[in-house]
């Protein structure tokens, strides 16, 4: 059995995999309803079509990513979170060459019913030095 932290991992990695390969299904059962974000586009609240609408026909796709220097802590049996660095590959949707962001995200997790779910994600970009 894995332990609770390599599932973490394995889910958050599940989720971004589901980005690449438009599998809005895929992401919609990693996440609670609602969710929150925190990006460089503000604060924002958003339930399951929310996230489709999103995911679906937003401007811009991800290509590809890589996580690294993953952390996970368990405030409680029932709350996960995780930290990591991720380099991502951003395209306009449908066009255009892809460019690489690098980012320092954070999830949380809950343990529902369900399984574990995504309650919130964060991203804060790595400013060039």
């Amino acid at each position: 059995m894995q332990n609770p932290s390599s599932t973490l991992i394995d889910l958050e990695t599940k989720f971004w995999q589901s980005m690449v390969d438009h599998e809005t299904d895929v992401a919609l059962n990693l996440l609670c309803e609602p969710a929150l974000m925190v990006s460089s586009h503000g604060a924002m609240k958003f339930d399951h079509a929310g996230y489709r609408q999103m995911a679906d026909h937003g401007s811009m796709v991800v290509n590809s990513f890589e996580l690294s220097d993953m952390e996970v802590v368990f405030p409680t049996d029932s709350t996960a979170i995780l930290s990591y660095h991720v380099k991502q590959g951003v395209a306009p949707r449908g066009k255009g060459a892809t460019t690489e962001q690098e980012m320092n995200d954070t999830s949380t997790w809950v343990k529902t019913d369900q399984g574990w779910r995504c309650a919130m994600h964060t991203e804060t970009p790595i400013s060039a030095h």
